[in-house]
């Protein structure tokens, strides 16, 4: 065969290929998995992954949505918003429909933009800053968590009325989500009324030896301290706070509430309360799930499972109900039409949260966290 020949029919094989790409993506709705998959904060992040590959394998094994099967597009953030926007933008050049994700608030608000300059639906099961629904600057973000300052009230509230603190000490990580927290912490006890704020400073993220703030700590004879921020930071405290043998309770948010935390802080974690989603293990969907989760991974799942799982859910079912993955239709579905998820029968508001979720208290308890009645 001649050369001309042969690049003529390459030119063409080309072009046929290019037409086609395009129609074989349409044979699938894709959705972006986004959150930190490796790194500290990894676990966090990998039960949200786990519940989209549970519930998207029931899907599909059932003929999928509206006659399509559902692809999942897995992406690592580890937690920081400068390899977020990588990620969103990435998803977005291959042609995402929709995400789950991300999970750290930094991380979302890093990503946001990026998403909803493509007109693509965000849900988190796990961003609770304020802002982020609060704003009205991203009508594209959902998620499947109350905010944070829903759960910073609560351990105000638990610290004084509870703990009866007369003096409250608050330090944050300086994050999005760690100071987002403990802002709304600061304002709910000086409005309160009930106790003063004696101390409230930053931390470094990362940093090798807190010994000065915790001296500070110390200084200002605190009833309870209030943390905001993740299980890394929390654990280095307490670690510190014990040698010292400064014996106040640590109350800190859901970014504290998990296995990590109980792995890494180890005997000092005991004893320390922490504010978390409410416990959903009444709905016969959440046993379910953790079922099936258990009996496939040989183990209880983590944090924010039950949040991924929902949001997942309420996703594919936006997607069914719209009958497409139109940006202005799944936001109607997904603001009109209850699903029935694993933290409970749910539809958004107007600005993206949840109807019906909110936190509880829990307490570490013999190595395990137990909520408090």
């Amino acid at each position: 065969m001649q050369e001309s020949n042969l690049v003529k029919l390459a030119a063409a094989a080309f072009v046929a290929a290019a037409l086609s790409a395009p129609a074989l993506a349409a044979d699938t709705i894709k959705i972006g998995v986004a959150g930190p998959h490796t790194g500290d904060l990894a676990p966090y992040g990998l039960p949200s992954k786990d519940a989209a590959e549970m519930v998207v394998a029931d899907v599909n094994a059932k003929g999928g949505i509206n006659g399509k099967k559902v692809e999942l597009m897995i992406a690592d953030d580890q937690c920081k918003p400068e390899i977020a926007t990588n990620v969103a933008t990435k998803l977005v050049s291959e042609g995402v429909n929709l995400v789950l994700g991300h999970v750290c608030s930094g991380a979302t608000k890093a990503a946001l933009g990026i998403y909803k300059g493509a007109k693509i639906i965000t849900i988190s099961p796990s961003a609770t800053n304020p802002p982020l629904t609060k704003s009205g600057e991203y009508p594209n973000f959902y998620r499947t968590i109350a905010p944070d300052d829903d759960q910073a009230m609560l351990a105000a509230s638990f610290a004084t009325d509870k703990l009866n603190a007369k003096k409250v000490a608050i330090l944050h990580d300086k994050g999005d989500y760690g100071k987002g927290f403990a802002d709304f912490a600061k304002e709910a006890i000086e409005k309160g009324g009930k106790a003063k704020v004696v101390m409230y400073e930053g931390i470094q993220p990362g940093a090798m030896d807190y010994s000065a703030v915790i001296q500070k700590l110390r200084k200002e004879g605190a009833d309870v301290l209030i943390f905001g921020g993740y299980h890394p930071e929390a654990s280095k405290l307490l670690s510190l706070m014990n040698k010292r043998k400064i014996n106040v309770p640590f109350i800190g948010p859901d970014g504290i509430k998990g296995d990590g935390f109980l792995k890494i802080a180890g005997k000092d974690a005991e004893g320390v309360y922490a504010t978390g989603p409410m416990d959903v293990s009444k709905y016969p969907l959440n046993a379910k799930a953790r079922e099936e989760y258990k009996a496939k991974y040989g183990k209880e799942p983590g944090t924010f499972f039950d949040q991924a799982y929902a949001a997942m859910l309420a996703a594919l079912n936006a997607v069914k109900v719209a009958g497409s993955t139109d940006y202005e239709a799944l936001g109607k579905a997904l603001k009109s039409s209850q699903v029935e998820t694993t933290v409970g029968k749910i539809k958004f508001d107007a600005k993206g949260d949840a109807e019906g979720v909110g936190f509880a208290v829990y307490q570490v308890k013999n190595g395990a966290f137990a909520e408090v009645k």
